[in-house]
């Protein structure tokens, strides 16, 4: 014992000392901590929430520490909606699929879907899903992906990705896909797979899905696929008056993709995908014994923490707080339209949108408000605010006034 006993105490010593060291404050993990807080309070230009008075996940992390969950690996591979694996949230994931299916207008039992770990996650799977859902229907004609010209880049990478031939379609002054480019553009002896945008990524454009879609249903190509890509708007449209525009029987879409760590806050990139029960029916099924689980989907390990993180803002926020979030949201949007008139600040917005693009300003102010730089042939140099919870009429004012410095 006495020989064991040395060397034993030693091993505990050092992973004490370990454990002190990698717990011990560091100097460049501080700065870049405090770097990131201040910067959080201005930010103005991306689609996500900073500054939320207590924040939809307020509490999520003392509960995750209470009961042992930190340091525990989780792991959601396989299908949430087949047989489970043995350190996943599987149950809970499934259980907030079925809480956001029925506001997209998914009917019960006839829909499966994925917390994804991304948006562009959930737009790869429904590109996928919708190229091999054609391909089960005309299974020897490739599909051809048709997607504007203002949608969000990772769309064309995607379909690249998977080798499918993509072709753009011209927009309006607004960003709008335009049907009649689409009419010009669709081969009618081929697949269509049509990824509509529900806010580009800068100009936060909709694709009008009812003239894009009576344009399709004229062409009538031999086989349709639509997916949505409603990263942002199809986190919060669902709450508000303009629900019908990410609904499922209104817009006949087949799968949609929206981002958890947009509009609901969530603090890692993540999202949802869903799609209907036809679709996933049309899915090769890839059964690994190791596993004992379906594998619909590209990735196999996926984060059984981001689930968690959704059933939480299901059950702390609800519709109750996500629709005054929405609406205030929205209202925000308008408050900050009509100070950008009031100035007389060339500014332009669409409908249903929280995305403001205006006359770029400064270099200073953009740096300060944490702004995005953009382009068009149109209105030139141009920045955009994305009006997110943080963004509330203190934030706006406080841009309002830098603006004034700016005028002659």
């Amino acid at each position: 014992m006495k020989t064991l006993f040395k060397p034993i105490l030693m091993v505990c010593l050092c992973a004490c000392a370990c454990n002190a060291a990698a717990q011990a404050p560091d100097e460049k993990l501080n700065e870049y901590a405090s770097h990131i807080v201040a910067q959080a309070q201005q930010l103005k230009g991306y689609p996500v929430v900073e500054k939320q008075r207590g924040g939809n996940l307020a509490g999520f992390y003392e509960w995750l520490q209470e009961k042992g969950l930190t340091y525990m690996h989780l792991n959601n591979a396989g299908d949430p909606f087949s047989e489970n694996f043995a350190v996943s949230s599987h149950p809970l994931e499934r259980d907030v699929i079925e809480f956001f299916a029925p506001l997209y207008g998914f009917e019960p039992g006839k829909f499966w879907g994925i917390v994804t770990a991304s948006g562009t996650d959930g737009n790869n799977h429904g590109i996928y899903f919708g190229e091999k859902y054609l391909e089960n229907l005309v299974p020897d004609i490739k599909p051809i992906a048709y997607v504007s010209r203002e949608s969000h880049y990772s769309n064309m990478r995607l379909c690249d990705l998977q080798n499918i031939e993509v072709r753009l379609i011209d927009v309006d002054d607004m960003g709008r896909m335009r049907p009649d480019a689409l009419r010009k553009a669709l081969d009618p002896k081929r697949p269509a797979l049509i990824i509509f945008s529900m806010g580009s990524t800068f100009m936060g454009a909709i694709d009008d899905q009812d003239a894009l879609n009576k344009v399709i249903d004229e062409v009538k190509p031999i086989a349709v696929y639509r997916h949505v890509d409603a990263a942002l708007f199809g986190g919060y449209l669902p709450f508000t008056k303009y629900s019908d525009m990410v609904n499922i029987k209104k817009c006949r879409y087949n799968s949609i993709a929206i981002s958890g760590h947009k509009f609901y806050g969530i603090n890692t990139p993540c999202g949802l995908m869903i799609t209907t029960d036809e679709v996933v029916k049309a899915q090769t099924s890839f059964r690994p014994e190791y596993l004992n689980s379906n594998m619909f989907m590209i990735n196999c390990s996926r984060s059984a923490l981001n689930p968690l993180k959704f059933y939480w803002i299901i059950k702390n926020v609800g519709i109750e707080g996500l629709s005054r979030q929405a609406n205030e949201l929205l209202i925000n949007t308008e408050y900050l339209k009509a100070e950008l008139d009031r100035i007389g600040w060339p500014a332009w917005k669409s409908e249903m949108s929280n995305t403001i693009f205006f006359r770029r300003p400064s270099e200073e102010v953009i740096t300060k408000h944490v702004l995005a730089r953009g382009y068009h042939a149109k209105y030139g140099d141009l920045a955009h605010i994305v009006v997110m919870q943080h963004v509330d009429r203190e934030a706006i004012d406080n841009f309002i006034a830098d603006l004034l410095l700016e005028r002659p």
